[in-house]
């Protein structure tokens, strides 16, 4: 039970840090400094995370990589969109 315990404030926490970083990124609407590769590289190993979690049954595994693999995919897609648009402000 303490391990499980560990797990889901590790996975408070990255959750949380990354939910600053989307909050700030909307706010802001600005992609110039973000990195496309890096967005895309980290949603998909978050995807591997998830399965991962689900195929061990850890909740804090899958709970944590869930929102945060929301949070960057978001992230990616406002890229990805300002690229394509031509608007990478």
């Amino acid at each position: 039970m303490q391990l499980q315990f560990i797990g889901y404030v590790a996975a408070a926490l990255t959750v949380s840090s990354f939910l600053h970083q989307v909050v700030h990124t909307v706010k802001v609407n600005q992609m110039k400094g973000l990195s496309l590769r890096m967005y895309g590289l980290f949603f998909v190993g978050t995807l591997c995370w998830l399965a991962y979690g689900v195929v061990i049954l850890s909740a804090p595994i899958v709970i944590a990589n869930a929102l945060t693999a929301s949070f960057s995919g978001a992230i990616f897609i406002m890229k990805l969109l300002s690229v394509i648009n031509g608007s990478d402000n």
